[in-house]
């Protein structure tokens, strides 16, 4: 499974009507719903702002599209059908129009919609997305170097630490270190207080 590295755009004309195709990395639908809304704002005066996406949340992988005002299937669909086909996950594909004056006819839609999709993929870095998990931590202050030099070792990222009377963060691991991780702090031979919660997550390589 693929995402994106960096978000990217494309632009194509068909008789007179002009799509332009955003691809943007997402990691939650909340962050998914609240672009939609920034970008009817942004191009509030085009005639349609059509999008697909599919994002890892809460264990699953959502999957949503709409057409925005086109005839049923001729956007969303096939916008949908791409992400899907090229294995992308926790992105969003927005592709606006502005009506040129001319019917395309529900063929010529599928494959405008879809070829402004296609730029925007062509033009895109994938990143390869692994199954992850993300476990938040306490310890004491002595014990967090040992913690960094472990976590470099194995490929964990530590990420929002705090440090109050003593320290919480966020792990993220690969799927496949888990289990080692989990022995180690059982064994005492990486001193963590308590695991205070875990979530999966999909992890970009």
């Amino acid at each position: 499974m693929y995402s994106i590295s960096e978000n990217s755009t494309y632009e194509i004309v068909e008789k007179k009507s002009k799509f332009i195709a955003n691809l943007i990395y997402i990691e939650s639908k909340e962050e998914a719903e609240n672009i939609i809304k920034e970008y009817k704002k942004r191009f509030h005066d085009a005639r349609h702002n059509c999008y697909a996406y599919r994002v890892y949340d809460e264990n699953e992988i959502y999957e949503k599209s709409s057409d925005d005002g086109e005839p049923s299937g001729t956007a969303g669909a096939p916008m949908l059908n791409l992400l899907q086909k090229n294995d992308l996950c926790n992105i969003i594909i927005i592709v606006t129009r502005y009506f040129g004056g001319i019917l395309l006819g529900t063929g010529g839609l599928v494959r405008a919609y879809s070829g402004a999709t296609i730029g925007a993929i062509d033009n895109c870095k994938k990143a390869k997305i692994e199954l992850g998990i993300e476990f938040q931590i306490e310890l004491d202050y002595p014990n967090y170097k040992s913690l960094q030099y472990y976590c470099n070792k194995n490929n964990i990222t530590i990420k929002n630490s705090e440090y109050n009377e003593n320290i919480t963060c966020i792990l993220e691991m690969n799927n496949t270190i888990k289990d080692r991780f989990l022995e180690d702090v059982k064994n005492k031979s990486l001193n963590i207080l308590e695991i205070k919660n875990q979530k999966d997550i999909m992890i970009i390589e």
